[in-house]
């Protein structure tokens, strides 16, 4: 059995999305990050870097995978799936698994931190962040113009990248000069496994919120 610890995040959402479209079974430990679950000495112990998702494969051992993209290769490998058998289409896709990890997600998250978290506004790091992300998601639509997927065939490297440029809203990154991407991403959106790893881990009920709130002593406001 497969068990994923994760939370309502891009890098999260990649790895529930795949595990739905593989169709093998898995369990959901959910991590609250605001509670700083993921900083506790049992997650550390699985994932050094104390973020999620981490995978755990309890059928090899209990053996742990962390990073998303990291995670995302070895199920492809794991099931011989979503990864092409041709040496270079397989590096391809590798390829654009690699340029999210060190382009797409950490720009596009870094956007979302200062247009939307951060309390003090800083107008030079907001645009360098949101035109280096909208430079990334041009690279994205350059390379859709000629084809429905990233490389081939529907892969990992579309399963990797989608969830970034999904919450492009969030990031207040704009796509609407991307005719190419914006195609890929409602081809993808459409697909029923990816609509329901975006639900993972599951939302949590009005009475568990309640249950919450009363424990950290706050007024409830319906």
């Amino acid at each position: 059995m497969l068990e994923l610890l994760t939370s309502e995040t891009p890098n999260g959402w990649k790895v529930s999305i795949l595990l739905e479209e593989l169709g093998v079974p898995y369990t959901v430990t959910p991590i609250a990050l605001t509670d700083r679950v993921q900083k506790q000495d049992w997650y550390i112990a699985l994932n050094p870097n104390g973020r999620i998702p981490t995978l755990v494969d309890h059928e090899a051992g209990d053996f742990a995978v962390f990073e998303s993209g990291a995670i995302l290769l070895y199920l492809a490998e794991k099931y011989d799936r979503f990864i092409p058998a041709d040496a270079q289409a397989r590096s391809q896709v590798i390829q654009w698994v690699m340029w999210q990890m060190s382009g797409l997600g950490p720009m596009m998250g870094q956007a979302t931190v200062f247009n939307r978290y951060f309390e003090e506004k800083l107008p030079s790091v907001i645009d360098r962040y949101t035109r280096e992300s909208q430079r990334l998601l041009g690279v994205l639509d350059a390379q859709l113009a000629t084809c429905d997927y990233l490389v081939g065939d529907y892969s990992i490297a579309d399963i990797a990248c989608f969830p970034w440029v999904r919450g492009h809203d969030w990031a207040g990154v704009e796509i609407d000069g991307f005719p190419h991407l914006l195609r890929w991403h409602d081809r993808i959106a459409e697909r029923p496994a990816v609509q329901r790893g975006l639900l993972v881990p599951e939302p949590p009920s009005a009475q568990d919120m309640a249950e919450k709130t009363i424990l950290q002593g706050k007024t409830i406001i319906a």
